[in-house]
C-alpha cells in the first residue's frame, strides 16, 4: 500500500452496501480501503488493529449505530476524519445532523434511484471533493507527526509556534444593516451551531442561510437549529415575507434569493439550474441581497470547499456592503472564506465564536433600531 494514500474504513450493515462503497472508494488514486465492518462496535475493534484515516459510517446499524459509534470515538480521543452515509428520510437526516454537530467531518446520501452505475456514479460524484480535500489536510497531519517526534530527539529544540493572524478590521458599516446573509457549506451544522444560537431574539433584521445540502436535510437543520435558538428557525417557502428575529434556510435541491422591495422583503424558492455545482447556491443568495438591500447588508462567508459566494460577494461589494469571514483556524475546510479574502472582499476576518456577536453589534439590537 502506498504510504501517501488515505486509509479508509467502510461501515456499513449491509453486504451489498459495503460492497459498493470499498468499490466506489478503491476507485479513487487517493484511497486504500484496508476494512469493513458490519456495525459500530466491529468498526471501533478495526479502528484499533488498522488505525484507518478516514472511517464511512452508517447511521442506521444494529448492535452499535453510527452516532453511538461516533460518540465513542470522540470519548477515546481517536484521530480519524468520519464522513457520515446516510438515507435520504427525515429521521437519518436528524441523526446526521447531530453526528456533524459531534464532530464528523462530513456526509454523503445514499443515491435513492436509477440503476446500480448510476448509484455508483452519484457516490463518486459525492465522494470527489471530500477525497480531494482531506488529502492535503491528513498528509499534513502526518508531516506536523513526523516533526514533532524529530524534535522530541535528545538535543532537538523545537521552535515557537508562529502567532495567529490578527483580527482584521477596515472600517465600519456605512449605514447599519438590515439583513444578514450568510454562506456555509462543508462543516456548516456544527458551526452554525455556534453562531445562530447565540443570536439575540430581539434581533431587528432577518437573516437567509445557504447552507450546502441535498432535499430532507436542510429541513432536518432547520429543526434542529430552531430548537437551539432564541431566534426562529425555518426551512425557506417561496413567497414568505422576511422578518425581522427569523433565519430562513434554503431548502436542498432548490434555489433561494430575495425578492420585493427592501422594506417588504420575500423569500423566492425557485428551480433555476445549479451554480458552481451548488443548489442552493450562495452566490444567488448574494446576488439577489446586493439587489433589493445595496449597502444596507451584511455578508457572511463560512466554512467550506470551493468558492461559492466569492462572486456574489464581489457584487455586494460593489453596493457597500459589509462582509465578514470566519477565520481558517476554526474552519473544518478553509476554502469558501479563503476564497472571499484572497479577493478582497472581507472587511473582518473573526474566529467562529466571535461571529454571533460581531454580528449582533452590526445589526444593533431591537430597542437600538427603534423597533
Amino acid at each position: 500500500m502506498a504510504r501517501d494514500k488515505i486509509k479508509v474504513l467502510v461501515v456499513d450493515d449491509t453486504l451489498l452496501y459495503r460492497k459498493v462503497l470499498r468499490d466506489v472508494l478503491s476507485s479513487f488514486s487517493e484511497t486504500e480501503v484496508v476494512g469493513t465492518a458490519s456495525n459500530g462496535k466491529a468498526a471501533l475493534e478495526k479502528i484499533e488493529e488498522l488505525s484507518p484515516d478516514l472511517v464511512t459510517l452508517d447511521v442506521e446499524m444494529p448492535v452499535m449505530d453510527g452516532l453511538e459509534t461516533l460518540s465513542a470515538l470522540k470519548e477515546a480521543k481517536k484521530d480519524v476524519k468520519v464522513i457520515m452515509v446516510s438515507a435520504l428520510t427525515k429521521k437519518d437526516a436528524q441523526v446526521t445532523m447531530r453526528a456533524l454537530q459531534l464532530g464528523a467531518f462530513d456526509f454523503i446520501a445514499k443515491p435513492d434511484g436509477g440503476s446500480l452505475n448510476e448509484n455508483v456514479e452519484s457516490l463518486k460524484l459525492q465522494f470527489a471533493p471530500k477525497i480531494r480535500v482531506l488529502k492535503p489536510r491528513l498528509q499534513g497531519r502526518a508531516r506536523a507527526g513526523k516533526e514533532e517526534k524529530e524534535e522530541a530527539k535528545p538535543g532537538r529544540t523545537s521552535s515557537p509556534a508562529p502567532a495567529p493572524p490578527p483580527v482584521r478590521g477596515r472600517r465600519t458599516p456605512p449605514s447599519r444593516p438590515s439583513i444578514v446573509a450568510v454562506g456555509v457549506s462543508t462543516g456548516g451544522p456544527k458551526a452554525l451551531t455556534e453562531v445562530i444560537p447565540r443570536l439575540p431574539a430581539d434581533l431587528p433584521v432577518p437573516v437567509a442561510v445557504v447552507q450546502h445540502m441535498p432535499p430532507v436535510f436542510t429541513g432536518a437543520l432547520a429543526e434542529n437549529l430552531d430548537k437551539k435558538s432564541a431566534l426562529a428557525v425555518v426551512e425557506a417557502e417561496d413567497g414568505t415575507p422576511l422578518e425581522a428575529g427569523r433565519v430562513y434556510i434554503a431548502p436542498g435541491g432548490k434555489q433561494m434569493r430575495i425578492g420585493g422591495s427592501s422594506t417588504s422583503p420575500v423569500v423566492r424558492v425557485t428551480d433555476d439550474p445549479p451554480e458552481n455545482h451548488c443548489k442552493p447556491s450562495v452566490d444567488y443568495l448574494f446576488r439577489s441581497v446586493r439587489e433589493v438591500f445595496g449597502p444596507k447588508a451584511l455578508g457572511v462567508i463560512m466554512t467550506g470547499m470551493g468558492r461559492d459566494g466569492t462572486e456574489g460577494l464581489k457584487e455586494m461589494k460593489k453596493s457597500g456592503a459589509f462582509v465578514l469571514a470566519q477565520d481558517e483556524a476554526t474552519c473544518v475546510v478553509y476554502g469558501m472564506p479563503m476564497e472571499a479574502v484572497k479577493a478582497g472582499v472581507v472587511d473582518e476576518i473573526l474566529p467562529l465564536e466571535k461571529l454571533a456577536e460581531r454580528i449582533t453589534a452590526l445589526v444593533g439590537s431591537a430597542a437600538a433600531a427603534g423597533r
